[in-house]
């Protein structure tokens, strides 16, 4: 994995996709349907941001059967901690970043695919769109 470096972490988090991608993986490890069901973005936008994401040692990716379940990187640079620490913080005075969270809490209630339990990505979508 390459060293995180200030500038490399800024130039991610610029970005409101990127940001918002990190504030749900701050919560827990994720694959690309969770996403894909809370942000209601393209597979391929979101699989995009995260690649981004892992080239720059923000985050990292495990396959499990047909899913890639990523996970922000372990243990965190110190500068990218600090951020997410600030990240956390301003969830109180951005609605976008509460509302994702919402969204999540709202899909993890109704299925919890475990990204392995072979709940299709089909059914998935479905349940968020009956919310």
């Amino acid at each position: 994995m390459p060293p995180v470096r200030l500038l490399r972490v800024y130039d991610c988090l610029c970005d409101a996709t990127r940001l918002r991608l990190l504030s749900l993986l701050a919560r827990r490890p994720l694959c690309v349907c969770h996403f894909e069901a809370v942000l209601q973005l393209p597979q391929a936008r979101i699989s995009r941001h995260l690649a981004y994401l892992r080239r720059n040692g923000m985050v990292t990716a495990e396959q499990r059967g047909p899913w890639r379940v990523y996970a922000l990187a372990s243990p965190a640079p110190a500068v990218l901690a600090a951020n997410l620490a600030c990240l956390q913080d301003a969830l109180a005075e951005e609605p976008q970043l509460r509302r994702d969270l919402a969204q999540l809490e709202q899909l993890s209630a109704k299925v919890d695919c475990g990204c392995a339990d072979a709940v299709p990505r089909r059914k998935l979508l479905r349940l968020t769109r009956k919310a």
